[in-house]
């Protein structure tokens, strides 16, 4: 949780004349260490049968360098804890059964340079910022719910509605702007109209077309009075 250094010379891991070695994987190559320092950092458990969430436990690892806990049976989300990890310098946990999202707590490991999330049933946007905008496409391979940068899949919502209603929200977009063009038109019209009716005080135009139809509409009137004989 807090690794003490000193200016000392290095202290390896072992008893006497024997010292401890073994094989970690880190940042994504294998290395034999032939003597294990005390001040390692790291924590390898890949490759066994652990099942289960990722404890938030690691949250408190603020020392630790490198973590990886692929090839295991781990379900659940990734723990938020992980984003307080400020030294890490790896993270691999491919090959399990994680879900949902990536959490945007993982963005602040700015000294974070290998990244490995493939291999899971993770969905969603990928964070975006510091070393997420340099990781390639093999960190989040195997995950078809993800999207967004590196990807070529987008997270543009339009894009995966289904196509009758796309074409449904086409229709309306365009409608709408049809209908409220033809009210503006409709408006701007009635205000000229206004304006001339009380500048002249009558739209003359119409009061003489309104009266000849009147007067011709009259004198078809009186035509078939005359037409109609008087009963005796």
């Amino acid at each position: 949780m807090d690794t003490h250094r000193d200016d000392g010379p290095p202290e390896y891991m072992g008893t006497g004349s024997y010292q401890y070695s073994l094989v970690v994987i880190i940042k994504g190559l294998e290395y034999e260490l032939q003597r294990i320092l005390t001040i390692f950092t790291s924590i390898d458990l890949s490759k066994n049968k652990f099942g289960g969430e990722i404890p938030d436990v690691f949250g408190k690892l603020s020392s630790l360098k490198g973590l990886n806990l692929s090839h295991n049976n781990l379900t659940g989300p990734i723990s938020q804890s992980l984003g307080n990890l400020t030294n890490l310098e790896w993270l691999d946990l491919s090959s399990n059964e994680l879900v949902g999202e990536i959490p945007d707590e993982l963005v602040s490991l700015t000294g974070l340079s290998k990244l490995n999330l493939s291999n899971n049933h993770l969905v969603g946007p990928i964070p975006k910022g510091y070393q997420f905008n340099t990781f390639g496409n093999d960190s989040y391979e195997g995950n078809p719910g993800l999207c967004g940068f590196p990807l070529s899949k987008s997270c543009d919502v339009s894009r995966t509605l289904p196509s009758s209603f796309q074409g449904k929200d086409e229709w309306w977009r365009f409608g709408w702007r049809v209908v409220v063009l033809g009210y503006g038109c409709g408006v701007a019209f009635g205000l000229l109209m206004g304006y001339h009716v009380f500048r002249t005080g009558k739209p003359k135009w119409f009061v003489s077309l309104f009266d000849g139809r009147l007067s011709q509409s009259g004198r078809k009137m009186m035509k078939a009075r005359r037409v109609v004989p008087r009963r005796s």
